[in-house]
């Protein structure tokens, strides 16, 4: 069997360009690839022609229109794509998942489609939630169109308080082109069902500005369609709580309001800016360039399509615009051990005295944190001798978005040894030394969701064991610094408080082992003591094991108060969270929830496995100007566990064995390698270069 092995961390680890992926007729891995832009522009020309629907385009007009939200791959059902992969069946039917805002009819509503068969579409049919819900119209995510008319509403409204801002930051909202206000939005937007008011906190707009708040939080409900019923109804500044503009504005204008003045920011070596600032003690040079990897004979990893394969390692992938990296038929030397291993939701609970600090509970599917993996920086984000990969997006646009070097691959050295042994005489000499260098292959994105940046990697061993990573890094999600603010988090500067927050993230793994026929166990390990039956009147304890192991499963609460649940597979929950989840907390159209009320029996059954990572942070003055990420990073293990006769990395030619020709005189060695001694130059040849766009194709 397998063994799951999960990894908790509080304050530490305790485990612990190119074209994008193509279909190829010729892979059966192509079932499970992206949609191509040419798909997805065909699948939006479809629907936009569908005169019952009305569509019209995302960007400009009312916020009452019907629109198409999001386009991506719907996957297969499992038992079709099986029945292709397994048993030469037909090819199963391609389709697109596709999100539809009906805002304008009586109801207005979020409606799903399944659109097909690709990559000519001619039809369409509903994409029911289980059970029947469905998605209200105020749940929806937020669009660029509602953020351009809520900046609109919010410079509006906050006019009478000019005064009060200029003169307590020196930068203002009114005819701004320089010395600038701007804004982060807070989730969810209200505190119960059918509400859409959200805490705007508002910021200085320098490099790094979400560590420039300025003391005022905004509470403003945009709820209605038209925009101009949109209203401010609270405000917070520097500790105090308002009605409206006019009562802060007048307050400001007795002289009965203390002011928090902020500092000038400097022009050079900003606090929030990644400008290199001091020196290091020792004297050692930082201006040159450190190790790199190489590969000096070539890469030890195919890439075909969306197929990866590295020694026995074979899968398939793909990047979701709404969740993110998600693996397919995950086969080790040609036997399938896991169907679908992916990233569900990422959220983040926040403390704080503020109104929008207490407010914040972000679940990241909601902000499409698989459409925000923006372009990834050769040398630094991934090894210059890694494969890229484009992504293509179509979320909240008007055709498809190439986003450059979304994703990229990578043979990593571990800088440990996989495996080795010296086998001493215990006379200073041996009778041998053997090792297997330490290496894994990476897949790698990485995640953007405003301020906060994660980096999701999955791992390939050559022994069978398969990880799951994310590191947090990015900008801490930081308020006005008050006194009473000390209780949620740390003083990290002058005029900022970091409010304390704990990060879940949570995976699907869908693990078929030897078949989709799967039971779950778990095993507990006792000491016992008991009689030495070789010394009379002794005693031994030692571990042992504990009766058979039974399957358990903890009361039903939210996912992510598991560390580990296990369910029945059903085509019905396919995901444990949805896009609507952040503005409709209370009643989301999916509630993991009803995955385990059901009660089945998990014997011998298609199981998949919930799992359940993070760690709590209590950001301190080193997360200036960004979080570093060692230290914040979690995930788990998939382990062979029996499955194997022996270590399946004896496989690898890379190990070197030493053993003596002339012991006691140990003056001449036998080395056994199978790799040429020699691996030749290991510099990359291309200057370091970026680009940092997305752009319609």
């Amino acid at each position: 069997m397998w063994q799951l092995g999960l990894a908790w961390a509080l304050a530490l680890l305790v485990t612990a360009g190119s074209s994008g992926p193509s279909a190829e007729p010729a892979d059966p891995a192509s079932i499970f690839a992206d949609l191509s832009p040419a798909e997805l522009r065909a699948v939006r020309a479809f629907l936009m022609e569908r005169p019952e629907l009305g569509l019209s385009p995302s960007r400009g007009g009312p916020l009452a229109k019907n629109s198409l939200f999001l386009v991506e791959l719907l996957p297969p059902p499992k038992r079709s794509a099986l029945r292709f992969l397994e048993h030469g069946g037909a090819r199963p039917r391609r389709e697109a998942r596709a999100v539809i805002f009906f805002g304008a009819q009586a109801e207005p509503n979020v409606t799903e489609l399944a659109v097909g068969p690709l990559p000519r579409p001619s039809s369409y049919r509903p994409l029911p939630f289980k059970g029947g819900r469905a998605v209200p119209f105020w749940a929806r995510p937020m669009t660029r169109l509602e953020y351009e008319l809520l900046h609109e509403a919010l410079v509006t409204a906050l006019a009478p308080l000019e005064p009060l801002l200029r003169e307590a930051t020196g930068f203002g909202f009114q005819n701004c082109s320089e010395r600038c206000l701007t804004f982060s939005d807070i989730a969810p937007r209200g505190l119960g069902p059918g509400e859409r008011r959200t805490w705007l906190v508002i910021q200085r707009f320098v490099e790094g500005f979400f560590l420039h708040p300025a003391g005022l939080e905004v509470l403003l409900d945009h709820r209605d369609p038209d925009p101009r019923r949109w209203a401010v109804v609270r405000l917070w500044y520097d500790g105090r709580y308002f009605g409206s503009v006019r009562e802060l504005a007048e307050s400001h204008a007795r002289g009965a309001l203390p002011l928090a003045r902020l500092p000038e920011p400097p022009a050079r070596q900003l606090f929030s800016s990644y400008e290199p600032r001091g020196r290091f003690s020792s004297g050692t040079p930082t201006d040159v360039h450190g190790a790199k990897v190489c590969e000096p004979q070539g890469r030890r990893y195919r890439l075909r399509g969306n197929r990866l394969e590295y020694g026995g390692w074979s899968l398939a992938f793909r990047l979701r615009s709404s969740a993110g990296l998600q693996l397919f038929d995950v086969r080790f030397d040609g036997e399938r051990v896991a169907y679908e291993l992916s990233v569900q939701e990422a959220i983040a609970f926040y403390g704080g005295h503020s109104p929008a600090a207490m407010q914040t509970k972000y679940m990241d599917a909601g902000w499409a944190m698989g459409a925000s993996s923006y372009e990834l920086a050769r040398g630094v984000d991934c090894p210059e001798t890694a494969a890229f990969l484009d992504a293509h997006h179509l979320l909240d646009a008007d055709g498809p978005v190439r986003f450059p070097r979304a994703l990229c691959v990578f043979e990593l050295p571990t800088g440990v040894p996989l495996r080795r042994h010296f086998d001493s005489d215990f006379q200073g000499g041996f009778h041998f030394y053997a090792g297997l260098e330490g290496r894994a292959l990476v897949l790698r994105t990485t995640s953007t969701v405003y301020n906060y940046d994660y980096i999701w990697d999955f791992l390939l061993y050559p022994n069978g064991v398969l990880e799951a990573k994310v590191h947090a890094t990015g900008y801490i999600h930081a308020t006005f610094y008050t006194p009473q603010g000390r209780r949620y988090g740390s003083r990290v500067h002058s005029h900022l408080l970091g409010n304390i927050h704990t990060h879940l993230v949570h995976y699907k793994v869908d693990l078929d082992v030897a078949g989709s026929g799967n039971s779950f166990e778990t095993m507990d390990i006792r000491f016992e003591n008991i009689s030495n039956p070789w010394s009379a009147g002794a005693r031994v304890v030692q571990p042992g094991g504990a009766g058979s192991p039974a399957p358990r499963l903890t009361p039903p609460l939210t996912c992510g108060r598991y560390h580990l649940a296990v369910t029945r597979r059903h085509e019905n929950e396919p995901s444990s969270s949805s896009i609507y989840t952040q503005n409709n907390p209370w009643d989301p159209p999916v509630t993991f929830e009803s995955f385990i009320r059901d009660n089945e029996t998990i014997e011998d059954q298609d199981l998949v496995a919930w799992v359940t990572v993070g760690f709590l942070h209590v950001p301190h003055a080193e997360d200036i100007p960004n979080t570093a990420t060692p230290g914040n990073a979690v995930g788990f293990f998939l382990r062979p566990f029996n499955f194997f006769s022996e270590d399946p990395s004896v496989a690898s030619r890379a190990p070197v064995i030493v053993r003596p020709l002339d012991p006691p005189a140990f003056s001449r060695l036998h080395i056994q390698r199978w790799t040429p001694a020699s691996p030749g130059p290991c510099v990359h040849p291309e200057p370091f270069s970026y680009n940092g766009t997305s752009r319609p194709v």
